[in-house]
């Protein structure tokens, strides 16, 4: 859940932005760059690889943080930070650790999707994921959360596809809308676009690809 970025520049210990240093060597004309971000890459291309972010996002999960002052609630989606930080989670935290998460379910019909796509079943750590949880009523989105993962430096909260797809059908037209509007404004690098057409496709199915389901006990 709170891994690091995945990035062999990194973790080989070069001098990066995120290791401290002032240069990104995956986004430059020679940087190996496959697996990197597509949208919100500033000083630091690396991703989240995480596959578990994404879900309790979508589930709208909490974590609750042991502090020196004790115990403190964080939304999942705050839980997780970008490159501002070496840390892969919530700096606001402070010398917090995170003892568990949770979720709430509150009754009534709900349906959940995740996908989450890898080069081979050997490799652990996704390409892309995707999350969703939604409320249908009459076959319709009530409501819906929806995160992906592996196109960021930290697990996206889809806002704008969640506020455009409220009220549509759960079918292949609305997930073909939100695909659409999931991967506005991405910019690939040299080696990544292939992320674009697939970030497209996750967001599609994870719209117009679930059944209605109750909760899990």
């Amino acid at each position: 859940m709170s891994q690091d970025a995945r990035c062999w520049y990194y973790r080989a210990g070069w001098p990066c932005y995120r290791a401290g240093g002032n240069i990104c060597y995956a986004d430059t004309p020679e940087g190996r760059n496959r697996e990197h971000a597509i949208l919100h890459a500033e000083r630091c291309v690396a991703v989240n690889p995480s596959d578990t972010a994404p879900a309790l996002i979508a589930l709208d999960a909490k974590f609750v943080m042991r502090t020196p002052k004790g115990e403190r609630i964080v939304d999942a989606e705050k839980y997780f930070i970008g490159p501002t930080s070496t840390s892969p989670t919530c700096i606001s935290c402070g010398r917090a650790t995170c003892s568990r998460p949770f979720v709430f379910r509150p009754p009534g019909r709900r349906a959940f999707y995740f996908e989450k796509v890898r080069d081979r079943n050997v490799w652990d750590f996704p390409l892309l994921n995707v999350a969703s949880a939604m409320v249908l009523s009459g076959g319709r989105i009530e409501r819906i959360r929806i995160a992906v993962n592996g196109a960021a430096a930290r697990p996206l909260r889809l806002n704008v596809v969640e506020e455009a797809v409220r009220g549509k059908p759960a079918d292949a037209a609305t997930g073909e809308m939100a695909g659409r509007l999931a991967v506005r404004g991405a910019i690939p690098l040299q080696f990544n676009a292939y992320k674009i057409p697939l970030m497209r496709n996750l967001v599609k199915r994870a719209i117009g690809g679930v059944e209605e389901a109750t909760w899990a006990s």
